[in-house]
């Protein structure tokens, strides 16, 4: 056995895992807070606050008497209140049966409904808060485009006529005025289709026209998780000249042949850095969301395009950040349903649905892009938990709030049996669902 070659890919695996328990333990520890700080707030004792299961690896307790723990299996967490048996919040009887009215007042048992419903729902809410702060932070670093549109920075290109330079003030593209940024994207769809087009920019206080290409070129700005670009090892920066021996420029050129080929094995020319190589790669079929709902089926190789420049950015505001975290975050919970109503009638395939393994990988893939891809990944993680602990099923938060519901409506809670059954039956749903997933993760493509 060669145990040297084994190295890299070891690595790899190393990486990937470690990416994955950093990105699930922040979650998790963010969704047991949430269930911690509410409880407290409304007067529930908390005895244990625990990040992961099994054997405990460091542990300590505050003045309040909960006990802090990290465990050695780090694949979820749970906070056990005063009056549960367990790690799954199910009741002590005997021992709450023993406790004086104060005592009881502090156990998830004998708190009033609201607090009840209250520490059950903070587990999610806090996620989808995460969610929206991390993706309001990220858009707060990265700033938006200026107006007007001007060059803060050039990106290599194996073209001699890059007429632009750093600090131009692009006016126009082939004689179309540059709109304001909200505008871009559609004004970008309008330019015609040449390689090389006339910019009318202002340098120096003088206004010049210059050619340049076309500003959606086939540069490689983004590589999606898990997907063909990704694993022929194309790298961010990366410029597709050809296909198929055929020369490609723009984009639209690109995404024309790679939806053409039908899934057919497809030769690149790639320039990366003054030098060109040579990749075969086989494009995936893929089911993208659609902003206005529903699913498109496309043929795809896993890169995102964008302009060759990158422009000048100012802050945006306050609530201009907020309103994006929120937005976003809606999106993937209105994209994340669909996908699995559309995946039950059998509307698009259900290798759409990942387990853990898929995104361990996934979790790999983004952190090897940076810092800020793994922390956006995160918070899009994050608001997919939350979303999924909300399911009315029981076991999960949920299912929970629908007991707490049905003892609002009809004065009273579930009875013991009916709990212990509903209980397992939705142990047995959550178990077929992971199954599920984890067949998918090993035998879709």
């Amino acid at each position: 056995m060669d145990l040297i070659g084994l190295i890299p890919s070891f690595g790899g695996l190393l990486f990937t895992l470690a990416a994955f328990v950093i990105a699930l333990s922040v979650i998790v520890a963010i969704h047991e807070y949430g269930h911690y700080i509410v409880g407290r707030w409304s007067g529930i004792h908390a005895e244990v606050f625990s990040i992961g299961f099994g054997p405990i690896l460091f542990k300590g307790t505050d003045k309040r008497g909960t006990q802090w723990q990290i465990a050695a299996l780090p694949l979820g967490g749970y906070v056990k209140f005063k009056g549960d048996a367990n790690a799954a919040s199910a009741p002590d009887a005997d021992l709450v049966s023993g406790l004086t009215p104060d005592e009881k007042r502090m156990t998830m048992q004998g708190a009033p409904l609201w607090a009840r419903a209250a520490t059950v729902a903070a587990g999610p809410i806090f996620n989808f808060i995460l969610s929206i702060l991390v993706f309001a932070a990220v858009i707060m670093v990265r700033g938006v485009a200026s107006d007007p549109l001007t060059v803060e920075e050039l990106q290599p290109l194996p073209y001699e006529n890059v007429g632009l330079e750093v600090g131009d003030e692009i006016l126009s593209i082939a004689g179309l005025p540059t709109p304001s940024v909200d505008e871009l994207g559609d004004y970008m769809a309008e330019l015609p289709e040449d390689a090389i087009l006339a910019y009318e920019v202002r340098r120096g206080g003088e206004t010049l026209t210059v050619d340049a290409p076309h500003p959606m070129t086939t540069l490689i700005i983004g590589l999606q998780p898990r997907s063909a670009a990704m694993d022929i090892d194309l790298q961010v920066g990366d410029v597709i000249t050809a296909i198929d021996g055929a020369p490609v420029v723009r984009f639209e050129e690109l995404r024309e042949a790679v939806g053409a080929s039908e899934g057919r094995v497809l030769a690149l020319d790639v320039w990366r850095a003054g030098q060109t190589y040579d990749f075969a790669l086989q494009p995936r079929r893929v089911d993208l969301p659609l902003p206005e709902g529903g699913f498109e089926t496309r043929w795809l190789i896993g890169i995102s395009g964008g302009a060759y420049f990158t422009a000048e950015t100012e802050l945006p505001g306050l609530f201009e950040t907020l309103g994006y975290g929120v937005n976003q975050t809606l999106f993937i919970i209105q994209s994340s349903l669909s996908a699995l109503y559309h995946i039950s009638v059998g509307a698009i395939s259900s290798c759409n649905l990942s387990g853990p393994i898929g995104i361990a990988e996934t979790s790999g893939d983004v952190a090897s892009q940076g810092l800020t891809d793994f922390i956006w990944f995160i918070a899009v993680l994050s608001t997919a938990v939350g979303l999924i602990n909300l399911f009315p099923i029981p076991v999960l938060d949920g299912g929970h709030l629908v007991f707490h519901a049905w003892e609002a409506v009809t004065g009273k809670a579930p009875s013991d049996k009916a709990m212990k059954v509903l209980m397992i039956a939705g142990l047995t749903v959550v178990l077929s669902f992971m199954l599920f997933a984890i067949g998918n993760d090993l035998f879709c493509p």
